[in-house]
């Protein structure tokens, strides 16, 4: 996997970094969440040593999150560099389970304020995390994009298990507050995020 040179920062609890992956010809997002209970890499992707170095800082890192079972990516890497935890869905990496492996279940906390919310009919294993800081945070694996030329949509019907559950699935968003979302395929958004996601749900019904 091709290795990223930098990070942004979007805000003193967020950090992303991307790569363009020519094999599925769209950009890869990893996120830095900065929690109460540490830093968590969610669907990292490889970062040039001092780049990691300045993105940990003095922060202890409680480990990594594996959104589905597309993206393992250097989680494991990450894993055995940083000798944490990776946490997944079931399903996420099949029989060849990496070490330090922490099975989520829906509706589970992490830690506290950061939330799985299972999407069923989405990539095995799919999940989404809900942090309870500046207004809510959503951070997506597959089952929501925002690149072109798709735009905020839908991940097409193609990629999925079952398209009509994984809508039916994600309507749980819309129980949770959240202002920001930060995706693994596209740019985030920053504000509005909830009134986003119902807009896009209702028009997909």
């Amino acid at each position: 996997m091709q290795q990223a040179s930098d990070f942004d920062r979007i805000t003193p609890d967020i950090a992303i970094w991307s790569v363009d992956d020519r094999a599925v010809k769209t950009e890869l997002y990893a996120t830095c969440l900065a929690t109460v209970g540490g830093l968590y890499l969610i669907d990292p992707i490889l970062l040039e040593r001092q780049a990691l170095e300045r993105l940990i800082g003095s922060s202890r890192v409680a480990g990594i999150i594996v959104t589905n079972s597309n993206h393992h990516r250097a989680a494991v890497q990450f894993a055995q560099l940083l000798a944490v935890p990776i946490f997944a869905h079931r399903g996420t990496f099949g029989e060849e389970q990496p070490a330090r492996l922490t099975i989520l279940s829906d509706g589970e906390e992490i830690c506290e304020g950061l939330k799985v919310i299972a999407i069923d009919g989405a990539p095995l294993g799919e999940i989404l995390l809900r942090y309870m800081d500046g207004g809510g945070i959503f951070i997506v694996g597959d089952a929501l994009i925002n690149f072109e030329p798709y735009g905020f949509a839908l991940l097409p019907a193609k990629y999925c298990l079952n398209h009509k559950e994984m809508r039916h699935s994600l309507r749980k968003l819309l129980d949770h507050k959240a202002e920001r979302m930060f995706f693994a395929h596209g740019m985030p958004i920053l504000s509005g995020a909830n009134e986003r996601v119902r807009h896009l749900l209702d028009s997909n019904l």
